[in-house]
């Protein structure tokens, strides 16, 4: 027998083609990375099967809001377009909503009938503001009662707010922006009140239908606006108000409170409105109550 000869000792570590293989795995998802990014997709056909997967798990729909919500309850933590709920887990995974296609929203609640609605809120509101703007009105009538004794000043309440009319008469000449110095110690009055209340305050300035063009205004428009502007500059000067709670508008001849047709009627038209909102910091758009005259709406 052949005498038994040792089997030689194998190095320790991975043999040396298995750094060959990995390099050439490595090369092969490179390059088929490389063929997936350069691959095109059909967008439409991945659009409809991710709508199909988007229906099959329950996911719900976004609906774009083009107006600001409506929400019914600000109290609720979550917002639905329809009536405020219990939240509960099914509310949670569901939201009921009503038809988002309407235009305003049902707030009435068959489950809570004692409680008002959102629009019997907003109506006890206006009534709450108009019956401030008759208090306030009342109260300026007495501390002006010397001037609106004298037929230079009227005084009302109009929905929530209330007008100070400062008539022609002793104000302002005719055809003129300047005030009478006789009337600045009235007008000095006006701004003590006005400056005790909260609020902004409009100046308006009114007109005949007389058309006007002299050098220093080309129409009724600059000469209703400059008489606006006259009254604000006292209120600064002499009567210490904010300027950022006054505002200037010009109607010119567009809104009178009786028909100009008579001299009687004009010398009317002619005026200056202050407008007192009380406890608004800003200034609300509404009609002027010359609108409800019943001429004006015939013409």
């Amino acid at each position: 027998m052949s005498e038994e000869k040792d089997c030689p000792v194998c190095e320790e570590g991975l043999p040396p083609w298995l750094a060959t293989f990995a390099d050439l795995m490595s090369l092969l998802m490179c390059f088929f990375v490389l063929l997936l990014s350069f691959a095109e997709m059909d967008v439409l056909k991945y659009k409809q099967v991710a709508g199909a997967m988007k229906m099959a798990f329950g996911v719900q729909r976004d609906v774009k809001a083009t107006e600001i919500p409506k929400g019914t309850s600000v109290i609720a933590q979550q917002y639905s377009p329809g009536k405020p709920t219990e939240v509960t887990p099914l509310e949670i995974m569901r939201e009921k909503t009503t038809d988002d296609t309407k235009v305003n929203l049902d707030f009435s609640d068959s489950n809570s009938p004692n409680e008002p609605s959102l629009m019997d809120a907003t109506a006890l509101a206006a009534q709450h503001a108009e019956k401030m703007a008759k208090e306030e009105a009342e109260e300026l009538k007495k501390e002006l009662a010397e001037a609106i004794g004298d037929g230079l000043l009227e005084i009302e309440a109009f929905n929530d707010r209330v007008l100070i009319r400062i008539r022609e008469k002793g104000s302002f000449g005719s055809g003129k922006s300047d005030l009478k110095p006789e009337f600045a110690p009235i007008l000095e009055q006006i701004a003590r009140v006005l400056k005790q209340r909260d609020g902004q305050f409009i100046i308006s300035g009114h007109t005949d239908d007389i058309p006007i063009e002299t050098k220093q205004f080309r129409s009724n428009w600059d000469l209703s606006a400059k008489r606006a502007a006259t009254v604000v500059h006292f209120f600064i000067q002499h009567g210490d108000i904010d300027p950022e709670r006054m505002e200037i508008r010009a109607h010119s001849d567009n809104l009178p409170l009786v028909p100009n047709d008579s001299w009687e009627n004009r010398a009317q038209n002619r005026r200056v409105e202050i407008s007192v909102l009380h406890g608004n910091k800003e200034a609300i758009t509404m009609e002027s109550p010359a609108t409800n005259v019943d001429f004006v709406k015939d013409k």
